[in-house]
């Protein structure tokens, strides 16, 4: 299976950017979108359903805010967009259950506004793991994937000592992280790659694409238990038309 997940910062604009023709000659069973940006009545038409793929949405309360979106191949067996009953407002939560696995198609909090916006994100990034914890200690594989706007370690930005103080980068969101592994999810980027200059996402306002500064919060993780499954992960920073890119996996399911 061929699995992407791509943050478009808003699946209106990203349709007037070649959106539709990247879809269609893009090869994938799942993708995963965050940021879409749209209650599900304004995604425009022709992503609506596109043959071929079922699609599921989850829209923020608040209009033009937040939003996941995931197409599938394989109709799930069931899903939810929201961890147990909590932070199912903001539509950041889309969680499929396959046969083989349970996906989390996940858009986690950023926490640069305020104080309160840092701890709503700690609290968001708690209720994941104990949630996706729950799924695992039932037997069933987890693949986790979305923009976590976190970067795990100084070799996931290009300017790490600077950042050091900025929510993206702070220590208990870097630790955040490491409980994630802790717990049993695998970064599957760094079971093919462990070197640097490997981002996904890029400030738009100072051109940080053209000079390669970026930071890596977006992510692929899976249960240990699929790790030896995973075939390929990759990121795509020739697709544009947001201020990220896409990114995937290859596993064996």
């Amino acid at each position: 299976m061929r699995l992407l997940s791509w943050n478009v910062n808003g699946i209106r604009s990203v349709h007037k950017k070649g959106f539709c023709e990247w879809f269609r000659d893009e090869t994938f069973d799942i993708l995963c979108i965050q940021e879409t940006k749209a209650q599900e009545e304004q995604v425009p038409d022709d992503l609506l359903s596109p043959p071929g793929y079922h699609a599921l949405f989850s829209s923020a309360e608040r209009r033009g805010y937040s939003g996941v979106a995931l197409y599938t191949r394989e109709k799930p067996l069931s899903y939810r967009r929201d961890f147990d009953g909590r932070f199912g407002e903001e539509g950041r939560i889309i969680i499929a259950e396959y046969p083989g696995f349970v996906l989390f198609d996940i858009y986690f909090p950023n926490g640069k506004m305020s104080q309160e916006r840092l701890a709503y994100k700690m609290h968001f990034y708690d209720a994941f793991l104990e949630s996706v914890g729950a799924c695992m200690e039932t037997g069933r594989g987890v693949i986790v994937c979305g923009d976590v706007n976190t970067a795990h370690r100084a070799i996931d930005l290009a300017r790490p000592a600077p950042n050091r103080k900025v929510s993206g980068f702070l220590p208990e969101e870097c630790a955040a992280l490491d409980r994630w592994i802790d717990r049993g999810l695998v970064d599957t980027f760094r079971l093919f790659e462990s070197g640097g200059g490997h981002y996904t996402y890029w400030d738009l306002k100072s051109r940080a694409r053209d000079r390669n500064v970026g930071w890596r919060i977006d992510y692929f993780f899976v249960s240990s238990d699929l790790a030896g499954r995973v075939k390929d992960a990759f990121i795509l920073p020739e697709v544009t038309g947001s201020d990220h890119c896409p990114i995937g996996i290859e596993i064996d399911l």
